[in-house]
């Protein structure tokens, strides 16, 4: 990795130790830090719109719509423009022993008004989920994390760093992806569809039925749907659903035919094979597997 990245890493993730603790101070700047100290299992998250990096240590997401993962550092970022459910662990931590992100949040009001000043260009599909870091991007994000050092500094220069994050982004491989997001025409089809579908899992949805819902044709919806969240709806759906049903379970006590029947699943082969492959186990064999972990911790 370049030496300036590493650099600017190091720096953000001094501060992120220093104020991880400090929820209030981060939430101004539309920042959610993150740590842990220890490797975890793959587990369904739901991304809000944001920017996503890996200060230190390494973890493994599912990405570009397949259910196959890729392990992934500070050398990449994840840009998730709308709601988007992932699979994702901590693999490593890092030199220090821990494991440091940071999410920071996207305004696509911002990304229309910076990108409305650049240069036109041609861009075509982004080809990954994962974006690639850059020097530039990396010292960016840097001089914008030191403000949680100097708050007093922020209404003057957030708002000029912001629109400097933005630039940079809109200069990296994932523009495309970042601009789709901000047209706010696709993203109100897409984001009806994700707040139908988020209300009523457990109904028999189609892709002729989620489009209607949302007042658009299934030709249109899957093609906006994949060029902002780069999944398919109905993929989509799946991630939801597995997500909702493992929650059920580990929190609710849900047995694996009752939660999977409670997200929509009609066959429990269906549901037990969708869990395996997003999970690496069963959906029994996880939920006896958390049981027996919890009871271990608490003895």
């Amino acid at each position: 990795m370049d030496a300036r990245i590493t650099a600017s890493l190091d720096r953000m993730a001094e501060r992120h130790r220093r104020h991880v603790h400090d929820e209030r101070r981060a939430e101004a700047l539309g920042l959610l830090l993150a740590r842990t100290d220890a490797p975890t299992p793959l587990l369904f998250v739901r991304y809000p719109p944001c920017l996503s990096i890996v200060l230190s240590g390494r973890k493994r997401s599912a990405d570009d719509g397949s259910d196959a993962t890729e392990e992934w550092g500070g050398e990449r970022f994840l840009i998730t423009p709308v709601d988007l459910p992932m699979i994702a662990g901590v693999v490593e931590l890092g030199e220090r022993g821990d494991f440091l992100s940071m999410n920071w949040r996207l305004d696509p009001a911002i990304v229309v008004e910076v990108a409305a000043a650049m240069p036109r260009r041609r861009l075509g599909d982004p080809t990954a989920r994962l974006g690639t870091m850059t020097p530039e991007l990396a010292d960016a994000l840097d001089r914008y994390v030191a403000l949680l050092d100097a708050p007093q500094d922020a209404a003057v220069l957030a708002p000029m760093l912001t629109r400097e994050i933005v630039l940079r982004l809109l200069q990296s491989d994932q523009a495309p992806r970042l601009l789709a997001a901000a047209d706010q025409l696709h993203a109100d089809v897409v984001g009806a569809a994700i707040a139908r579908l988020s209300d009523a899992l457990e109904e028999p949805w189609t892709l002729d039925r989620i489009a209607a819902d949302a007042g658009t044709s299934p030709a249109t919806l899957a093609r906006r749907f994949r060029a902002i969240t780069g999944l398919s709806p109905m993929r989509y759906l799946k991630r939801l659903r597995l997500g909702e049903a493992r929650r059920r379970m580990l929190a609710l006590g849900d047995t694996a035919a009752q939660a999977g029947t409670a997200v929509g699943y009609v066959s429990a082969s269906h549901f037990s094979r969708d869990y395996r492959d997003a999970y690496g186990v069963p959906p029994a064999a996880d939920a006896r597997d958390w049981a027996g972990a919890a009871e271990r911790a608490a003895g």
